[in-house]
């Protein structure tokens, strides 16, 4: 399967998925509140490099980009138009981070889709930290949520690599125009973003391999506490990072 076929697999997954929510207001409401959830609980893990003028931009990134609960229909349709046209206007080190963006973007959908489903399950009286726990554990997938870390990680090394390739820089500045007037706009963005804000951080001398080591280090410690954790330092750690008490 080529990269433009890879792209519209994942992007029909998605988009199955989404269909499979608005079918059901409820479960609709409940993959809200999960993915509502996550970001904030990002948002308290990472509270202190937000705080850093050096990797603040980096960290907000990765939350509005890749951890938020935000609707990204808009940018999915854009990519998914333009998925046949990646292999010849771009260079292959781009086509495959976008082929990275993409099947990160499944698997992250899926992933919440089920924890959506068992987030459902334990309506009730829980505190948000043990519900969510309880999701976690009910959706397992261990390896998922391993291969969904790797795949952040790969993706902010390749917009790092990105950044060193003569002259992208200024295709991006020279594909504004065309992709306004093509309704890609909001994938613009996204690739404009991601280039400027690796590209910063990359000029600093270690920055990069720094940002994404903490990031590597807190989110596999995190996942092997959810997995394995006594339930209530589990749901201690999700409290605090949510700004909740427990």
């Amino acid at each position: 399967m080529d990269a433009a076929d890879t792209i519209r697999q994942c992007l029909a997954d998605v988009t199955r998925l989404r269909a499979h929510c608005a079918g059901n207001p409820a479960l609709n409401q409940a993959v809200a509140e999960i993915k509502a959830l996550q970001a904030r609980r990002f948002a308290g893990t990472y509270a202190d490099l937000m705080r850093n003028p050096d990797v603040a931009p980096a960290t907000r990134f990765f939350l509005n980009e890749l951890y938020s609960p935000h609707d990204f229909s808009q940018r999915d349709d854009q990519f998914g138009r333009i998925a046949g046209t990646l292999q010849t206007v771009f260079p292959p080190a781009v086509v495959d981070t976008a082929v990275a963006l993409a099947q990160l973007h499944a698997l992250t959908e899926r992933l919440d889709h089920a924890a959506g489903c068992a987030w459902l399950a334990e309506a009730g009286t829980l505190h948000p930290a043990a519900r969510y726990l309880r999701a976690w554990r009910s959706v397992g997938e261990r390896s998922g949520r391993t291969q969904q870390l790797t795949s952040v990680l790969a993706i902010g090394q390749d917009l790092a690599r990105l950044t060193r390739t003569p002259g992208l820089r200024t295709l991006l500045r020279l594909m504004r125009r065309p992709a306004r007037l093509a309704g890609l706009a909001t994938l613009q963005s996204f690739l404009e973003t991601g280039f400027d804000t690796f590209g910063a951080l990359a000029r600093q001398d270690g920055a990069v391999e720094g940002f994404l080591r903490t990031v590597q280090e807190r989110e596999t410690q995190l996942i092997a506490l959810w997995f394995d954790g006594a339930p209530v330092a589990c749901e201690t750690e999700i409290a605090r990072t949510l700004g909740e008490a427990r």
